[in-house]
């Protein structure tokens, strides 16, 4: 048996899922599975010309479907997800010593650009906190990206890695609270003591860091490991999105979090928060983009009002929690 299933969830990846399963040929003792969200680019031609296994979902059932998806349908003890864009640098060996550490649940490595810059702000961060997600949403984190909380959120003390030479520094593995879901390990038996991945967050954004925030609840610690490396391209399915969709996939996975993690105080006032940074954008994306921008925002000023006043439900079995 294997000892890593490799997972890639793939939507529209016809330009990066190539070089992503080429950067895997030859990986030893791994299991690859992609699960493909009704792609319509021949994303699963090219994956079944490399005779990787490949799961066709049919419809887009989101990220954390797929993903559950894809270990359901493997056996190996550990899972790595990785991004169709993020190809595989180093070995897994690296990252699987990780979980030799009593508690670990998750682990995550080394992502660079294309430039072959770490992608800081990015690779590893801390579990937003409700000040987090309100600077972002209000935009403060644009405008003083080197605020206290921007600060903590993006781990901004590992900036070095921007300067440093990856081969002349001597790196450690780092304890982190999320680890990037581009390039994310973890034992099988953490996925099935969470519960999976929440397949709330549809279609994108936040089930991977709702996975680590479940994790922590439960215990267990999340890994920088910047010795084991991908690079990292970032984006090419969110690219692609309407502004509109982008918006509303974006907003509605920010609120979902909230109102899974925090208390129902809490919430609201993140809700409100999101309402007042989308009407503050409204005029300056409105001269920029027209009528049909500013519309994009009213829906999401809609959208949070509407989370506002709505009940608030959990789902059993993900481990809300609130802060």
């Amino acid at each position: 048996m294997a000892r890593v299933a490799i997972i890639i969830v793939t939507h529209n990846s016809a330009a990066e899922i190539g070089g992503c399963l080429d950067a895997l040929a030859g990986v030893a003792d791994v299991e690859i599975v992609v699960v493909d969200n009704a792609s319509s680019d021949g994303t699963p031609d090219l994956v079944r010309q490399r005779g990787v296994r490949l799961i066709e979902s049919g419809s887009n059932a989101g990220f954390a479907a797929a993903v559950n998806t894809g270990v359901r349908a493997t056996t190996a003890p550990f899972i790595l997800l990785l991004n169709p864009d993020a190809h595989l640098v180093s070995g897994l060996d690296i990252l699987l010593a990780r979980f030799e550490q009593p508690g670990a649940g998750v682990a995550g490595g080394l992502l660079t650009g294309e430039d072959g810059r770490p992608q800081s702000g990015f690779m590893a961060r801390n579990l937003p906190t409700p000040a987090t997600l309100i600077f972002e949403v209000l935009g403060i984190n644009r405008l003083w990206p080197g605020n206290p909380v921007n600060w903590h959120y993006r781990c901004k003390a590992n900036d070095f890695l921007l300067t440093a030479t990856l081969s002349s520094v001597t790196l450690s593995a780092t304890r982190v609270e999320q680890p990037a879901g581009a390039f994310l390990m973890f034992p099988r038996a953490v996925w099935s003591q969470l519960g999976g991945f929440d397949e709330r967050f549809w279609p994108i954004w936040f089930e991977d860091v709702d996975f680590c925030a479940r994790a922590r609840q439960a215990g267990l610690e999340g890994w920088f490991e910047p010795r084991a490396v991908a690079k990292h391209t970032g984006g090419h399915s969110i690219r692609a999105l309407s502004l509109e969709k982008r918006e509303q996939y974006w907003y509605g996975s920010l609120l979902e979090y909230a109102a899974k993690h925090y208390h129902p105080i809490t919430f609201r006032a993140i809700c409100l928060a999101v309402a007042a940074g989308a009407l503050f954008r409204m005029p300056g994306v409105g001269v920029r983009q027209g009528r049909k921008a500013i519309a994009v925002y009213g829906d999401v000023v809609g959208l949070a009002l509407s989370r506002f006043f709505r009940s608030r439900k959990t789902s059993a079995g993900n481990g809300a929690g609130r802060v």
